[in-house]
C-alpha cells in the first residue's frame, strides 16, 4: 500500500485570529491522509486556541520554537526535522488551501518531484483581489518557473524522498524561494496546477510596503543573484539564466515600487512587477 501522506507545516505567530481558517481549509481536503504541524512562535498554545473554536483532530501535531519571534523559517526547520511523511507543504496560518489541493498535488507527485499552484490572492477579508500563475496545467522549468508564478512560492508540495532542503535563517525575505532554488539541484522543475489551489492572504503590512519591507526584499534577493551568479545553487546555464533575470527585474521593480505606490496608493506589487516581466519576455520572444 502506497504512503500519500501530506505534512502540512504551519508556523504560528500571533495566528489567534486566522489559524482557524487555516486549519479549517485542511480539514475539508478531499483528500485525507495529512498531518498538520502546528509550530508556535510566539508562546501561545494553540491546541487551546484550536479547540476553543471547535477544532480538534488526531492528525494534529504541535510543537514550539520556544521563544517569540524567531520567523517562519526557523519554525517550519524545526517541523521538517521531525516529520517522516513522504510529502510536506507549506501552508501559513493566514492563508487557506483549496479543497482539492493536496489530492490534485499527490496524484502528480507520482510523476513529478515539486507540484507548484496558482494563487487566489486575497486581503484580510478574503476577497480576491487578483489570480497569480493561472492557466494550462504544466511542467514548468526552474528558469521559466517565475515568469508564471511571479508572487509567493511556499504554496508547494513536494516530494521529501526526491528532493529536500530547509530554509536560509539567514536571509530576512524571500526564503521561499530560495528553498525552490536548492529543491531544484535534485528536482528538474515543478509541476504547475494552473487553477488556483491555494488562498494566499494579503496581510495589510505586505499591502502597504510597511517600513523596512522594500529593503529587506532587495537584500535578500540581492544575495540570491549573487549567489546564482557565482554557482551556487549548481543549477544549468537555462535555470540559473532565467532565474537571474527575474531577480534583476524584481529588483528594479522594488527600488521603483514606493513611488509608484505613492502615486497610486493600495497598488499590489504583483501588478506593478507584472508588466516588466512581460516586457521582458516580449524583448527576449519569450512566453
Amino acid at each position: 500500500m502506497s504512503d500519500n501522506r501530506v505534512a502540512v507545516i504551519i508556523p504560528a505567530f500571533r495566528a489567534e485570529a486566522l489559524i482557524g481558517q487555516a486549519v479549517r481549509s485542511l480539514l475539508a481536503q478531499t483528500h485525507a491522509e495529512w498531518e498538520a504541524w502546528i509550530i508556535a512562535d510566539d508562546g501561545q498554545d494553540y491546541e487551546t486556541v484550536l479547540a476553543a473554536k471547535g477544532l480538534r483532530d488526531r492528525r494534529f501535531r504541535f510543537l514550539s520554537s520556544g521563544q517569540v519571534g524567531t520567523g517562519a523559517s526557523r519554525t517550519r526547520n524545526l517541523a521538517l526535522d521531525r516529520i517522516d511523511t513522504p510529502f510536506a507543504a507549506i501552508l501559513d496560518a493566514d492563508d487557506r488551501m483549496k479543497p482539492e489541493k493536496l489530492q490534485l498535488a499527490v496524484a502528480r507527485l507520482a510523476d513529478h518531484p515539486i507540484i507548484s499552484v496558482a494563487l487566489d490572492v486575497m486581503n484580510e477579508s478574503y476577497e480576491r483581489l487578483r489570480l497569480v500563475g493561472n492557466g494550462p496545467d504544466r511542467p514548468l522549468s526552474p528558469g521559466a518557473y517565475k515568469f508564471t508564478s511571479l508572487s509567493m512560492d511556499s504554496m508547494i508540495v513536494w516530494d521529501r524522498r526526491r528532493t529536500d532542503a530547509r530554509y536560509d535563517i539567514t536571509l530576512s525575505n524571500m526564503t521561499d524561494l530560495e528553498l525552490l532554488l536548492q529543491l531544484w539541484q535534485t528536482a528538474p522543475g515543478t509541476f504547475q496546477l494552473g487553477t488556483p489551489q491555494h488562498d494566499y492572504v494579503k496581510m495589510t503590512r505586505s499591502m502597504s510596503n510597511g517600513e523596512g519591507v522594500t529593503e529587506g526584499m532587495i537584500r535578500s534577493k540581492t544575495t540570491m543573484l549573487e549567489r546564482l551568479e557565482q554557482g551556487h545553487y549548481r543549477l544549468d546555464g537555462q535555470a540559473v539564466d532565467g532565474q537571474a533575470a527575474f531577480l534583476r527585474i524584481s529588483l528594479a521593480a522594488e527600488a521603483a515600487y514606493p513611488l509608484a505606490l505613492r502615486e497610486k496608493p493600495g497598488l499590489l506589487f504583483e501588478d506593478h512587477l507584472e508588466p516588466m516581466l512581460r516586457a521582458y519576455e516580449a524583448e527576449n520572444g519569450l512566453g
